[in-house]
């Protein structure tokens, strides 16, 4: 890895700090699903079957808005606790298609990337 100590500790530091900050993010917004693990939208009382229908419409519009959030939120989430794993194994900062060395410069960008600039999406 051509990554020295003291950049992987300070890409390291970033990562759970991000880490954090999106766990916090997914629990205002989500809960975690016990059987699955997977982060699931708040419906705030949806459950209630005598609802009022303006309250009822309002918690739908709510879950709906906080799906696709909730999702994008896991991704991210989800990048950044592999990059964690890969820096234990030693496979930080390979490119996951190419397989060669992503730029400091990239990580230090996103210290989640997956791909160097070549491979990205």
């Amino acid at each position: 890895m051509n990554i020295d100590e003291s950049q992987l500790e300070e890409l390291r530091d970033a990562l759970e700090v991000e880490r954090n900050t999106l766990e916090e993010e997914l629990g205002g917004h989500g809960r975690v699903q016990s059987t699955t693990g997977d982060w699931q939208g708040n419906s705030s009382g949806l459950e209630g079957t005598e609802a009022d229908p303006t309250d009822a419409a309002d918690q739908i519009e709510e879950l709906v808005t906080n799906v696709p959030l909730v999702e994008e939120l896991e991704r991210q989430h989800r990048d950044v606790v592999d990059a964690l794993k890969k820096m234990d194994t030693d496979t930080y900062g390979i490119c996951e298609v190419g397989k060669e060395q992503i730029p400091i410069e990239r990580l230090e960008a996103n210290p989640a990337a997956r791909t160097c600039i070549a491979h990205a999406q």
